[in-house]
């Protein structure tokens, strides 16, 4: 079940709200005067979305340091969007 909680809480009710994230392994939405404002995560939920893009930029920057070719913002995400949504780049 999805945990919203006024920001507040994360003072009030520290203790409740780690055991959300850390036992149950839910992230936890804060608002503050009704809006969201953050998501709190595990360590562990965190470099798991996380992870995966580091590994990309790595590999980026070694890529970058085997050529001098360079692309415009406009050449990257037509590449990304051709992969998202399988088309053919030209």
């Amino acid at each position: 079940m999805i945990q919203i909680r006024p920001v507040s809480d994360l003072r009030n009710r520290f203790p409740e709200i780690e055991q959300t994230v850390m036992k149950a392994g839910q992230p936890v939405y804060l608002t503050k005067n009704g809006y969201g404002t953050m998501v709190l995560l595990s360590m562990e939920q965190y470099a798991a979305l996380t992870d995966d893009v580091e590994l990309f930029l790595d590999e980026a920057d070694r890529a970058a340091e085997e050529t001098d070719q360079r692309l415009t913002h406009e050449e990257v995400f037509t590449k990304a969007r051709s992969r998202i949504y399988g088309r053919k780049t030209v």
